[in-house]
């Protein structure tokens, strides 16, 4: 296999994978060097070949499969100066379609050397489209096209595209044939010569927004993701709400994948002296081994009691959601809802799917009128000889009994019991202790009390829970 074969190849292969793993794809290095390997095979030539040859080494699920379908579609389109009576389409259809786009000539993109050593005045007049729509991509590259990210940059880029391709010669060239006192016919040439322009010009903006949709999908999808992230979670749109699950689920499978296992920290400076010794009985004693003292971390035993009342619902669900999605980093996880009243939802939770029993939880006791003492006081008849000092008690709510007794007795005797108590306060500091706020009455009881309203808050207070070992 020589170089020359492959180089030409490896330019489009490497934007294309860019593309793919843009639209979703998981695609690994080994998994681009097979698709590399593949291409100089089979070529560029036959698009139904090639479409199968890298669907089989790219797609590996059904939804992969179809990500890859409309990435490879979008990608090898080249139709774009295709007029009324041509047939593009249906060449590309038959399999011979998609070409590698042509290395950028040394001339550059604005004389006459690009475009085949044709200027693009005498492209436009001759109405050669293969040439123009070669060199329209070669321009486009040159331009960096494959670096745009927003729907305001089209226009920026159309005009570099454009200018590569030599427009304002075009426009002087123009402007000389409208001249006072030109011959027909030369009014005849500007007639068709802008009209064939205005053809460039609407197969640019084409290209421009195929390729916005293309290189920038990825990016915007990042974007919105950090946008959701870090919105509160009260503010979240109904139409967000898949999308928030599925962010759930990954920063969920990250934690429980980073913490599954019990794990060992090191204590740097501190000598295991008799494990020291006993490793280098061989040697006499003579300490050539040394073993530090390790301190082992046990995976967290976790109670949970969730506001579900209207005023925090929607953050009660994604804590629920959360909690149950890192089940294999945590263990004996209790959880409990209360608004008037509290009740334990562990067994709804761990038979049916979080968000079918999170529903039914919500009609069971959601949306009400909360009573933080009530609350507690059920919870310290029923469930508070369950907790000992291996516990971690997290509270999630906005503290607003509605000017009921707080019980913050019951508090007191939790902290007492538990190994650290944890408040996750959806509200900002500034309205703790207003109106019927009894956050600052709660918090001398607690480890931790601190402000969670967004899903980077709750990533960020499960992720300190787990790096304590709860």
């Amino acid at each position: 296999m020589s170089g020359a074969t492959a180089a030409p190849a490896s330019e489009p292969l490497r934007r294309f994978l860019q593309v793919a793993r843009g639209a979703g794809l998981r695609v690994s290095a080994a998994e681009g060097i097979d698709a590399a390997r593949a291409i100089d095979i089979v070529g560029f030539a036959d698009r139904s070949v090639l479409k199968d040859t890298l669907g089989l080494i790219l797609a590996k699920t059904p939804d992969e499969k179809d990500l890859f379908d409309e990435a490879f579609d979008l990608y090898f389109k080249r139709d774009t100066l295709a007029g009324p009576d041509d047939n593009t389409a249906g060449d590309e259809a038959d399999g011979s379609g998609p070409q590698p786009p042509r290395a950028p000539s040394p001339a550059g993109g604005n004389g006459p050397g690009s475009g085949g050593g044709q200027s693009l005045g005498q492209l436009l007049e001759d109405d050669d489209r293969a040439a123009l729509a070669t060199f329209m991509e070669q321009a486009a590259r040159e331009a960096g096209i494959e670096n745009i990210r927003f729907f305001t940059q089209r226009n920026l880029y159309a005009r570099r595209i454009l200018d590569r391709m030599g427009l304002r010669e075009v426009e002087r060239d123009l402007e000389a044939l409208r001249q006072d006192g030109a011959p027909p016919q030369a009014l005849v040439r500007a007639q068709a010569l802008e009209s064939r322009l205005d053809m460039l010009r609407d197969a640019v903006r084409d290209l421009v927004e195929r390729n916005l949709i293309l290189f920038a999908k990825g990016e915007t999808e990042r974007f919105r993701e950090e946008l959701l992230k870090s919105a509160r979670l009260s503010n979240v749109e109904r139409r967000d709400l898949d999308r928030m699950r599925v962010l759930v689920r990954a920063m969920a499978k990250r934690l429980a994948a980073r913490y599954a296992r019990t794990r060992r920290r090191r204590l740097r400076g501190q000598l295991d002296t008799r494990r020291t010794l006993r490793r280098n009985m061989g040697w006499g004693g003579i300490p050539f081994i040394t073993v530090w003292k390790q301190k082992r971390i046990e995976k967290p035993r976790v109670m949970v009691l969730c506001d579900v009342s209207g005023s925090v619902a929607a953050m009660s669900q994604f804590l629920l959601m959360f909690l149950y999605a890192l089940n294999e980093a945590l263990k004996d996880i209790r959880s409990f809802a209360f608004a008037g009243s509290l009740i334990e939802v562990s067994e709804i939770l761990e038979r049916q799917p979080v968000e079918q029993a999170i529903g039914k939880i919500m009609d069971l006791i959601g949306y009400g009128s909360s009573n933080y003492g009530n609350a507690f006081a059920d919870f310290e008849d029923g469930w508070m000889k369950f907790v000992t000092n291996k516990t971690t008690v997290i509270i999630l709510g906005d503290a607003r009994g509605n000017r009921t007794d707080p019980r913050t007795e019951i508090i007191g005797r939790l902290s007492q019991r538990s190994k650290r108590i944890i408040w996750l306060n959806p509200e900002y500091r500034s309205a703790w202790g207003t109106g019927d706020s009894d956050m600052l009455r709660y918090a001398p009881f607690c480890n931790l009390v601190t402000v969670c309203n967004t899903l980077r808050h709750l990533e960020r207070a499960i992720s300190d829970i787990l790096e304590g070992g709860g």
